[in-house]
């Protein structure tokens, strides 16, 4: 069986520095917001460009707290796209205020810059472009027409862990950044995590109040916040794997080249590597027009796939008409009639990767 994504492949690869780190943890006694989780903090964001960095406790913590740090509160409204986790818009009710979705752009499955501006209002606080795949969202214009309108930018870099943007990486352009550290992301914990970064100091200071309780001094709250930490022991496995990133999303971008020669003949629509940035193929998306019929083909064939996303969020059972008059998101709705997730992880073989070309273009689509 060829998975889609190989979270233990990614520990074997680095078994013995991981395990080092792991003990080297445990020895300190240590185990909440120590030296490990400071020292990634500082190495994370040096890594993205940025001056500060904040560890919590997981990538949808990262946007509430990022929304509160930067002052949503209820009856305020966010912009992002439908075609996203469902993270990005819990993220935003956690903060009590309003998801607006919007539609992606057909080719790179991110944000539409032209649609940004008619849809701000006087109660929009923010915008959050999603980076999705491993693409970057255009951020230039999406930054532009924000601040003309004064509108905040937090990044959802949940799936661009390494990722361009105009030759800077994706994290380092907005008011603020957020990541998610999910075994199967580019930078991925054993376990849950996630960050949030800026170049502003008082946005940090917010970010760093509010993820413990609103403490400046042990148990004295100055504001009120909340519980949401990133542990001593992801943070040191994620200082191990963050060596590695740059190398690891070489070889994803090495393996999507392979895809894209081995697939060229098919009847499947390839992702595209938008001309503002460099992608790092957290996953590699085709488009299919018998998308499901394609999955069972594969699956009959000991090939994993999966589907990102199956239904957007404005039409999940837990969201459908809850959001407003959402409209109609045609790009967001074909997308998820027709996107399908190959396999896709640095230890992928060549050998794999063949296999998996060779049952799509076998495929009787």
């Amino acid at each position: 069986m060829i998975p889609q994504a190989n979270p233990r492949a990614q520990y074997l690869s680095h078994q013995a520095e991981i395990d080092q780190a792991i003990v080297r943890v445990l020895e300190k006694g240590r185990y909440i917001l120590g030296e490990e989780a400071a020292a990634f903090e500082h190495e994370f964001a040096d890594y993205l460009g940025v001056r500060f960095g904040v560890g919590v406790g997981s990538g949808t913590e990262a946007l509430h707290l990022a929304l509160r740090a930067c002052g949503v509160r209820p009856g305020d409204e966010v912009i992002t796209v439908a075609h996203t986790a469902v993270a990005t818009v819990a993220a935003i009710e956690l903060c009590g205020a309003t998801p607006v979705l919007m539609d992606i752009a057909p080719r790179s499955f991110t944000l539409d810059p032209t649609k940004l501006e008619a849809a701000i209002t006087p109660a929009t606080r923010a915008v959050i472009p999603v980076h999705l795949y491993g693409q970057s969202a255009d951020l230039e214009p999406i930054l532009s027409i924000a601040r003309k309108r004064r509108v905040r930018v937090i990044e959802d870099c949940a799936q661009s862990h390494g990722a361009m943007y105009d030759g800077r990486r994706t994290g380092a352009w907005g008011d603020m950044a957020c990541f998610s550290f999910y075994p199967t992301k580019n930078l991925g914990a054993i376990g849950d995590g996630g960050f949030v970064a800026t170049d502003d100091p008082q946005l940090a200071e917010n970010a760093r109040l509010l993820r413990e309780y609103g403490w400046r001094e042990r148990y004295v709250s100055d504001v009120a916040g909340w519980n949401t930490r990133l542990d001593e022991l992801q943070a040191a496995i994620l200082r191990v794997k963050l060596r590695a990133l740059d190398a690891d999303n070489a070889r994803r971008r090495c393996l999507a080249a392979m895809y894209d020669e081995w697939l060229a003949a098919c009847p499947v629509v390839l992702p595209m590597e938008m001309p503002y940035g460099q992608h790092v193929y957290h996953l590699y998306v085709v488009r299919a027009e018998r998308r499901d019929a394609l999955r069972v083909f594969l699956k009959e064939r000991g090939i994993g796939s999966l589907i990102h996303y199956p239904v957007p969020v404005h039409l999940q059972p837990a969201y459908r008409g809850r959001l407003g008059d959402v409209g109609s998101l045609p790009e967001t709705e074909r997308a998820a009639r027709d996107v399908l997730s190959l396999p896709m992880f640095p230890e992928l073989t060549e050998a794999e990767v063949r296999q998996v070309a060779e049952a799509v273009r076998e495929f009787p689509g």
